[in-house]
């Protein structure tokens, strides 16, 4: 599969969304209901993840099928999910994102979202090119 890369416009849009909305592609082709996650930016990639439910729910279905859409004010993609735990400098820029991004929350809310156990189901979500919806 070719991966696109995000253009300024779409990272701009997906960084200054305070949620992201996530919906599992089934391998029927047809979506999950839609469920709002926060959503961070690192360098040019854009990143996910949940403080719990690792093994259920919206990101064991993504994680899964490997393929989700996402929509944010502006921006409706479609995009390969790509599992980004184990790398422990980019797991400490990601953590730094969230503390950076979502401090009005608290600091216990934030914090489950920088533990090790979070950081193990962080996903990487790169858009997919017009060809790669095609092939499906």
């Amino acid at each position: 599969m070719v991966i696109a890369t995000w253009s300024s416009d779409d990272l701009r849009r997906v960084g200054s969304s305070d949620e992201l909305q996530i919906s599992a592609r089934r391998t029927d082709g047809n979506l999950s209901p839609w469920l709002p996650i926060w959503v961070v930016c690192v360098g040019e990639q854009v990143y996910v993840r949940t403080w719990y439910r690792r093994a259920t729910g919206w990101f064991a279905q993504v994680l899964d099928s490997r393929r989700a859409s996402i929509r944010v004010p502006g921006l409706q993609a479609d995009v390969a999910v790509e599992d980004a735990a184990g790398r422990r400098r980019l797991q400490a820029d990601i953590d730094a994102a969230y503390v950076t991004k979502y401090p009005r929350y608290g600091t216990p809310t934030v914090g489950r979202m920088v533990t090790a156990a979070a950081a193990a189901t962080t996903l990487r979500l790169d858009p997919e090119c017009e060809c790669c919806l095609a092939a499906h």
